[in-house]
């Protein structure tokens, strides 16, 4: 997708004032939209890979970044779990896209889960790329938690870009309060959730686990075997596509 051909940058204003960046190109519904992951934005290969081919199938697409994360405005520091659940809620609820379609990268597939919870009459289905529920539970060691509890946040490096990876005690408290791999995930539309099987960051037994623990009876797992977290190569992209298509042609 060209600059030229992209949809143009808009703003909502959340109610503290601070303004959501996103791209909508209206279509066909139901409305895809996309959730980036953990310090990730609208503009990484996968969201406007699926932008552009849903432009050119007439569908209706959202693309949008969190508070405090690409064009939005306010601190990265500040955000939450429910923080950035509620930023996709407003978008959802100002912008009255009618029926969605979830679309999940990482962290964006606990929130696509969260929001589904939330908003049960507008969410169709869900699709999970390395989706990362309950990570603030299995992603951290003893060492993580009291380096959390004394200091308030953990840097670390990231092969993803150039800024350390950030985690606030804030964030991993708020996802701790909202931890669903311990019950029944009660959404009851298709799922689908791709995990690869060389994803060093998120166990691909955590799709098996979410899947086991949805209400659906709709859910099918595809494990790449040779895929990395962050499914990004062009046959993994074409598998996204070709599982979003396959999706909206069943709803």
């Amino acid at each position: 997708m060209t600059a030229a051909d992209a949809p143009p940058l808009q703003f909502l204003a959340r109610p503290d004032g601070l303004r959501l960046a996103y791209r909508f190109s209206s279509g066909d519904g139901p409305t895809l939209i996309f959730l980036p992951g953990y310090m990730s934005d609208m503009e990484g290969g996968k969201a406007v890979a699926l932008h552009q081919w849903a432009q050119g199938q007439g569908r209706a697409m959202l693309r949008l970044d969190y508070a405090g994360n690409g064009a939005s405005e306010g601190r990265f520091a500040d955000g939450t779990l429910a923080s950035w659940r509620d930023d996709v809620l407003l978008l959802i609820d100002q912008l009255k896209p009618g029926p969605v379609v979830l679309v999940g990268s990482s962290m964006g597939g606990w929130l696509a889960l969260l929001v589904a919870l939330a908003r049960p009459d507008r969410v169709a289905a869900i699709v999970g790329i390395a989706a990362a529920p309950d990570f603030t539970q299995w992603g951290f060691t003893d060492a993580d938690k009291a380096l959390l509890a004394t200091e308030g946040r953990i840097e670390e490096p990231t092969p993803y870009g150039d800024q350390p990876y950030v985690t606030t005690l804030g964030f991993w408290e708020s996802g701790q309060a909202l931890r669903l791999l311990e019950g029944e995930i009660s959404f009851d539309g298709p799922v689908r959730l791709l995990h690869g099987q060389a994803d060093s960051d998120v166990p691909w037994d955590i799709a098996l686990r979410t899947a086991a623990r949805l209400r659906s009876s709709d859910v099918q797992t595809l494990l790449i075997k040779d895929g990395d977290h962050r499914l990004s190569r062009d046959g993994d992209i074409a598998l996204l596509i070709d599982t979003v298509a396959s999706l909206l042609d069943s709803l």
